[in-house]
């Protein structure tokens, strides 16, 4: 595909859909396979999956602030799911089509286009909660699991089609024709009655959440307009989520039920759309589209649109005017931790590195679960020379954040500054082992276990974990047939 690499994806997709196919480190489940993908293997292909899109996808948005905003509007869904057996992680990707998607395993992507054209938050959460609603529902387990052998064929080109349409709708088309065209018909009006299911159980949790559930009903009949004008052109998100009148007409007839609720945005939300847009573009059109804003008055949020106009004013290196503009967000009192960064980010640009770790520590103290501070103290400890104090920051951190493998990397260079061979290879090892590279990790703990320095206890845990992932990975070659 033009941006989204298929191989990888047709790799784990062979592996679910074609029983003679086997990918390192996916279990082999029998003949169960060919009639079922159970939660264990869908989590396999979720991470397989993911991994890839972390190491290879250029669209891939690994920016801590919108992907952290993204997650705490997922949990705050998740959190209503009745059965919560399943682990969900959202992602962005930098791409200005209208687009989301559900991959197996939890994994939710959101294109920024999509974030950008949600003039609501609850227009935003509406639609991760119908993504939600298809991996809890395991809409994709139940489109294998009903398929007949002689179906997987047309089935493999339907998911694959699917997943390419993220990018590129036309691609996907012409791939799902290649299939045997009664099965995937077949399977396209199942694919409508998901959409169905996914719509009902979306407008739940939207409820429970606290969301305002009309705007799912208005952002889906503005969709639905855009798709009519321009038809040939239609986003994305209307190639692989079919909509439909009667789904319209369903969604209409349930929210009229329920009792009206106006929800008012976060200053989140409305900072992640102003830092998307910010970074739109070149950085004089940023910049005059948000002075262009300021001067007419036309804006949702006066600290979004400064906070965005500051960040423009940093894409020109104009200093001066990003300082003026985070004093005008002091003075409107808006809080965040993005406005927190953004000020810290400002002192180490004029060279004042000790004011940007004061900033950074105060925000670490008002906002302890939030990644991008965490992430933004270390780096900044780290640029002004005070590998101790990150060292003894990120030891606390790691404790309350098992799985950050990011954390885990800038360990390991915390300890680099300090001389500490073996903890440094030990902590680069279990960002590895966070990222699934068993051998990565593996190959990281035998250079620890060279290195000249480190006690008796740091060689006795080393050594300890290498048999543990050793393990580990000898488990998983069993795992798959000869």
């Amino acid at each position: 595909m033009r941006r989204f690499r298929l191989s990888p994806l047709l790799a784990v997709l062979l592996l679910a859909l074609v029983p003679v196919a086997r990918a390192e480190g996916l279990p082999d489940l029998g003949e169960s396979a060919q009639s079922d993908l159970s939660p264990q293997l869908e989590k396999k292909i979720g991470e397989a999956t993911m991994r890839e899109i972390r190491l290879r996808e250029p669209t891939y948005l690994d920016d801590p602030e919108i992907n952290g905003y993204l997650n705490r509007v997922g949990r705050n869904l998740t959190a209503h799911v009745e059965e919560k057996t399943q682990e969900f992680e959202f992602f962005a990707l930098r791409d200005a089509t209208l687009n989301a998607f559900a991959m197996p395993g939890g994994y939710i992507g959101v294109h920024t286009g999509l974030i950008q054209s949600a003039q609501t938050e609850s227009e935003l959460a509406s639609v991760l909660a119908h993504e939600v609603s298809h991996v809890t529902q395991r809409h994709l387990a139940r489109m294998v699991a009903k398929a007949s052998q002689g179906q997987l064929a047309s089935l493999l080109a339907m998911a694959v089609a699917i997943m390419a349409a993220r990018n590129n709708p036309d691609i996907a088309i012409g791939a799902a024709v290649a299939g045997q065209a009664g099965a995937i018909q077949n399977q396209l009006n199942y694919s409508r009655d998901f959409e169905r299911e996914a719509d009902r159980m979306g407008l739940q949790l939207l409820e429970r959440a606290g969301y305002d559930i009309r705007d799912m009903g208005s952002f889906f009949e503005r969709l639905q307009k855009f798709g009519r004008l321009y038809e040939n052109n239609a986003p994305g998100y209307l190639r692989t989520h079919p909509l439909t009148t009667e789904r319209i007409a369903d969604m209409g007839n349930r929210i009229q039920l329920r009792p009206y609720k106006q929800v008012p945005d976060s200053l989140d939300f409305t900072l992640v759309r102003a830092k998307i847009r910010a970074a739109a573009g070149s950085g004089e059109d940023a910049v005059t589209d948000f002075e262009s804003r300021l001067k007419d008055r036309k804006f949702a949020s006066e600290p979004a649109t400064r906070y965005g106009l500051a960040r423009a004013y940093l894409r020109t290196k104009n200093q001066a005017a990003a300082e003026a503009q985070l004093a005008e967000l002091r003075r409107l009192k808006a809080a965040s931790p993005m406005i927190e960064t953004l000020a810290a980010e400002l002192r180490t640009r004029a060279g004042d590195q000790a004011g940007a770790i004061r900033i950074l520590r105060d925000a670490s103290v008002r906002y302890p679960q939030d990644r991008a501070v965490a992430y933004g103290l270390v780096d900044a400890l780290l640029a002004g020379q005070r590998a101790d104090e990150a060292v003894k920051f990120i030891a606390a951190d790691v404790q309350g954040h098992t799985t950050d493998y990011k954390m885990r990397s800038l360990q390991a260079k915390a300890y680099a500054m300090q001389g500490k061979q073996l903890r440094q290879h030990w902590a680069l090892s279990e960002a590895y082992a966070l990222q699934g590279q068993l051998l990565a990790a593996i190959e990281q703990l035998q250079l620890a276990q060279k290195s000249p320095d480190g006690d008796f206890y740091d060689r006795s845990q080393v050594d300890a974990r290498l048999r543990e992932l050793k393990a580990q990975h000898m488990e998983e070659l069993k795992q798959r047939k000869p």
